[in-house]
């Protein structure tokens, strides 16, 4: 089977280091494989997506060297999200939540390894459909009417796919027409991706995707979670906390190829 990856940023903001490093893994892997990199444009953010970021990815990437095919951005997929979502309602899997962020933190909780669960209250009771709800995970349910799944990980083995610590966890938001984790689950499929490379950080996500999987009788890929670029104080990079940009790095005339050769070495793990 041919070897496919794929990067897929959201263009909510500039790429920076970590963003360069999985771009060159999964170039990378693909590429020693004789197998296909794909671009995928997460954007379905609300006017948090912007086409200017989009561009610059595609900018980035060049300058890096890096060569890829593009496949359509999220928001040319919303059909495929609400057909999902409408399976699964129809199958008793979801159920809808009006709760705000506030009316959570007022009750009692429930703590997981990545944090606080919601505990549930809207499962079972009457919703005034009037406003806005999400669409959550009836996660006892599914868990009680399914056999025990794995996934291969290329870095850490077989693992079983527990998504208990996560709660009910929403695959449909109030304001957006597909949670990341049913929109990134989906397309993979939709794209053939037969390795799904991401930074560890994401590695418990993996576990709610392969329980999307089974529930919508999806291809299940192979993963590899690799290490996290961290800057100075040991911090993961990320667009929030400000890290450093490709755009800014390209413009001040930095070689991107020589950048690129540089986070290579750093890579020194299984699937490389």
């Amino acid at each position: 089977m041919e070897t496919v990856t794929r990067f897929a940023p959201s263009p909510n903001g500039y790429l920076h280091l970590g963003h360069a490093f999985s771009a060159l893994f999964a170039h990378d892997i693909a590429q020693s494989r004789e197998g296909r990199f794909l671009l995928r444009i997460e954007d379905i953010d609300g006017p948090r997506s912007r086409p200017e970021f989009a561009a610059s990815f595609r900018r980035d990437l060049e300058w890096l060297g890096l060569e890829w095919d593009e496949v359509p951005a999220q928001s040319k997929r919303l059909a495929s999200y609400s057909d999902a979502a409408t399976r699964l309602r129809e199958r008793g899997h979801l159920y809808e939540c009006t709760c705000t962020r506030a009316e959570i933190a007022s009750l009692p909780k429930r703590v997981g390894e990545d944090g606080v669960q919601y505990p549930g209250s809207c499962k079972g009771q009457a919703i005034d459909s009037s406003g806005p709800a999400a669409l959550r995970l009836d996660l006892d349910k599914v868990l009680a009417s399914s056999r025990k799944l794995t996934w291969e990980d290329e870095r850490f083995g077989q693992v079983v796919a527990d998504p208990r610590e996560f709660g009910d966890i929403v695959l449909v938001r109030k304001d957006l027409p597909a949670s990341y984790h049913l929109a990134a689950t989906l397309d993979d499929a939709a794209d053939g991706i037969t390795l799904v490379t991401r930074g560890e950080d994401l590695f418990t996500s993996t576990h709610v995707h392969r329980w999307i999987q089974e529930l919508l009788e999806l291809p299940v890929p192979k993963y590899i979670h690799h290490p996290l670029i961290n800057d100075v104080d040991g911090l993961k990079l990320s667009k929030s906390r400000g890290s450093p940009t490709l755009k800014d790095r390209r413009e001040s005339g930095e070689d991107g190829r020589v950048l690129a050769d540089q986070l290579r070495q750093r890579m020194t793990f299984a699937g490389t």
